[in-house]
């Protein structure tokens, strides 16, 4: 028998259960790779603007750049720590944002698997109790194809769950660079505050 033949077999004697298992774990699979691709290009992107950002302050620039997030906190260092903070955490959010999605399909999907396996279960013990005949040839097919779920809820959170660390890494990057950017700008104030004090 064929992979193909397999497949449409399985389908064949599967319950209107195992399709909504099977296509709602589908849509979990699509969603966490459309949640990957979309936040990494968005937080490598912002990594790399605030990255610049840090280093053309680090060069003798007076201010962040014109693409950075914390543009709209500083001018020329004459800031507030708390305002800075407030910047900050809108951008931590930013930068986080999509995470809770990816968490909760990591967390939900083996359950949604294991759902999908007991009702099978139950529908082919309560097929086997009706018959006469019930051998381990009759019952381990059924089993095994009921497990089909389950395997399919597992393969669906790993990918969901290494997704979230692999992005919330990208993210602490992004805010590391937010925060040097912060520092430096506090920094120069100090230094500005000491300066006119002396003169």
């Amino acid at each position: 028998m064929s992979g193909i033949d397999l497949i449409l077999n399985y389908f064949s004697r599967s319950s209107l259960v195992t399709f909504i298992v099977l296509a709602w774990l589908s849509i979990y699979f699509i969603i966490t790779f459309g949640v990957l691709f979309s936040r990494y290009f968005f937080l490598s992107s912002w990594e790399a603007k605030e990255r610049s950002s840090l280093e053309s302050m680090l060069m003798g620039s007076k201010s962040v750049r014109d693409d950075s997030i914390l543009r709209k906190c500083s001018n020329n260092f004459r800031t507030q720590k708390s305002l800075l903070n407030v910047c900050k955490n809108v951008a931590e959010k930013n930068a986080t944002s999509g995470l809770w999605m990816l968490s909760m399909i990591a967390s939900t999907s083996p359950f949604i698997g294991l759902f999908g396996t007991v009702v099978s279960i139950l529908d082919t013990f309560s097929g086997l109790g009706q018959s006469s005949s019930a051998s381990l040839g009759i019952i381990a097919p059924a089993i095994s194809e009921a497990l089909v779920a389950t395997a399919a809820g597992i393969f669906v959170a790993i990918p969901a769950y290494s997704a979230h660390l692999f992005l919330k890494r990208k993210a602490y990057d992004v805010m590391v660079y937010i925060q040097r950017e912060i520092d430096y700008m506090l920094a120069q104030k100090e230094l500005q505050k000491e300066e006119n004090r002396d003169v």
